[in-house]
């Protein structure tokens, strides 16, 4: 019998990264969702594909590699605003 509080031998703990990642992944669908306000359709459908390819990523990532997961939305976050600041310098997109 274990005391109140603490784990069980031989059973491994569940990290909250991939929990936390996820979280991070759904908040920047709505920043690439929502791209339509300054980028274009096919620039949106461009940028919507990225992320679906990066949760794709994240997926994968789940249980070999849990801690890169919220790596993973950060590099979403930092993707998306240098595809839109690059798009506005290069294409004039404008609100």
């Amino acid at each position: 019998m274990t005391k109140p509080g603490r784990r069980p031998r031989g059973r491994p703990g569940v990290s909250p990264w991939p929990f936390v990642g996820m979280v991070g992944m759904a908040a920047t669908f709505f920043l690439y969702a929502a791209s339509g306000l300054v980028a274009p359709w096919w620039a949106v459908v461009v940028l919507l594909v990225v992320w679906a390819a990066l949760l794709l990523v994240a997926c994968a990532w789940w249980t070999p590699h849990p801690r890169w997961v919220p790596a993973v939305a950060v590099f979403s976050a930092v993707f998306w605003f240098a595809a839109i600041i690059g798009g506005a310098a290069a294409f004039g997109w404008t609100a």
